[in-house]
């Protein structure tokens, strides 16, 4: 959708009182694009980080549980399976009442399996709390909603790929954090393995309640409101004339395409988030000695270099699409991400081919780069897709992510190497970089975007947004 008052620049390495560089505390407090654009990253942040919080414990689960590697592929595929659905309908949802309130309810809903899966008792219990954890997955949609309404198309690639690679950040640190919570609650706490995993897992769901309370307290749906007000005064069409945007999303062909290429990036991220802790400690005889909790926090802390790269890397994807989009309009956006998913395709194989630790460690965070930057150029492309169904081409795009996903994490279950699985998967993420050149805009949209672009460079209030 278009609103006036949308911001032509992040504030955010800009000092303000000489303290505090990562963002511009006068711009957070006053600007509703800045506190959208932190607190939207930060509540994804939490999002990943409980979603994923388990992985990195599952070998403490496998033991439990006596899980075998099926049912450790089923758990994966549960993951990432929900959130197809849910991510479909909260696009929708975002397009009829506005991020503000879908993300609140996202968070108080979703904090309740992600506490609750400590009551698991069994493998069966423990699918389904997995299964329903996915659901907070959803909360991407909103963060790039949230931030498209928000930022001029100058720099909404570039805000689009820095809030959802910050949020992606969770999965990384979680990796990292996780193990240590864990081990506090066993060491310092007494508590038995049993119960550690357990209430680590309490921990991470309440954060998320915390955390669904402050958006809806601090943020607003866009710069000029919040929906419901804007509706009111006559500003926004009524809610049961945005209830064909879904429709009108899916009879979009482009949309299926970039379907398909979000899951060959994001759906990988996903897969790897689930799968790297274990990886390293089977294959890898680095961690053949060791102990199962000093095991769980080595490979936790390798497996997180992965997830850490979003700090930069899917921020990277997103500020080169705003340039070539700057330079060679949205043709520009399609080709970099052909570039960027291409070479993804290529690092995966190599990483599949690691077999030693100290080699495995770089191909992986060169892989992790093309992988997120990606992800940031598939963002930078979604917000010129269609602007009266925004919600609905995000949804079904992110929803791609998950789709991809759930099918690589069948590679997993079965008797498949899982180096050979990641083999298979870069040769194929290679051959759906070529989708990206489907993906095409008419001359007419090309002369709208740039002069929509021109129009807002051009007033002074924008510019210092």
């Amino acid at each position: 959708m278009d609103f006036n008052g949308k911001a032509t620049r992040i504030h955010l390495f800009k000092l303000y009182g000489g303290f505090l560089p990562f963002f511009n505390i006068k711009a957070f407090v006053q600007q509703p694009q800045m506190r959208a654009f932190h607190l939207s990253w930060f509540a994804f942040f939490l999002c990943f980080f409980a979603w994923f919080g388990i992985a990195p414990l599952m070998k403490v689960v496998r033991e439990e549980f006596d899980l075998t590697k099926a049912q450790i592929g089923w758990t994966i595929i549960a993951s990432v399976s929900i959130t197809i659905l849910a991510r479909l309908v909260i696009g929708w949802l975002c397009d009829r009442i506005g991020p503000r309130l879908a993300y609140t309810g996202l968070l108080l809903i979703g904090s309740i399996p992600v506490m609750g899966i400590g009551l698991a008792q069994n493998f069966e219990t423990f699918l389904l709390f997995r299964l329903a954890i996915g659901v907070i997955g959803a909360s991407f949609v909103i963060t790039q909603y949230h931030t498209s309404v928000m930022f001029a198309p100058n720099c909404v690639g570039t805000a689009n790929a820095t809030t959802a690679g910050w949020g992606n950040l969770g999965g990384g640190v979680t990796q990292m954090v996780m193990p240590l919570v864990f081990l506090l609650f066993v060491g310092s706490f007494g508590l038995s393995d049993y119960w550690g995993w357990r209430a680590s897992m309490m921990v991470a769901g309440a954060v998320c309640a915390l955390t669904g309370i402050a958006y809806f307290l601090f943020t607003q749906d866009c710069p000029e409101g919040n929906y419901k007000q804007l509706r009111a005064e006559g500003k926004m069409p009524a809610k049961e004339h945005v209830k064909g945007s879904f429709l009108v999303a899916c009879r979009d062909s482009r949309v299926w395409g970039l379907f398909v290429i979000y899951g060959a990036c994001f759906g990988i991220e996903l897969t790897i988030n689930n799968v790297a802790a274990l990886y390293f400690v089977d294959y890898f005889d680095y961690f053949k000695d060791m102990d199962t909790t000093k095991a769980i926090a080595a490979a936790g802390v390798i497996a997180s270099l992965f997830g850490l790269m979003n700090i930069f890397a899917r921020t990277l994807g997103g500020v080169f699409g705003d340039k070539f989009g700057l330079k060679w309009g949205l043709k520009g956006r399609v080709t970099w991400l052909f570039i960027v998913l291409f070479c993804e395709g290529l690092a995966l194989m190599l990483f599949s081919q690691m077999g030693v630790l100290v080699l495995a460690i770089p191909t992986l965070i060169l892989f992790s780069l093309f992988v997120q930057m990606s992800e940031g150029a598939t963002f930078s492309v979604v917000p010129f897709i269609n602007k009266k169904a925004l919600g609905s081409v995000a949804g079904i795009v992110g929803a791609g992510g998950n789709a991809g996903a759930v099918a690589a994490g069948f590679l997993f279950k079965g008797s498949l190497p899982w180096p050979t699985a990641f083999l298979i998967l870069g040769g194929l993420v290679t051959l759906v970089s070529f989708l990206a050149f489907t993906v095409r805009f008419s001359p007419t949209v090309e002369a709208e975007v740039r002069k929509d672009l021109e129009a807002r460079m051009a007033e002074p209030a924008l510019a210092t947004a």
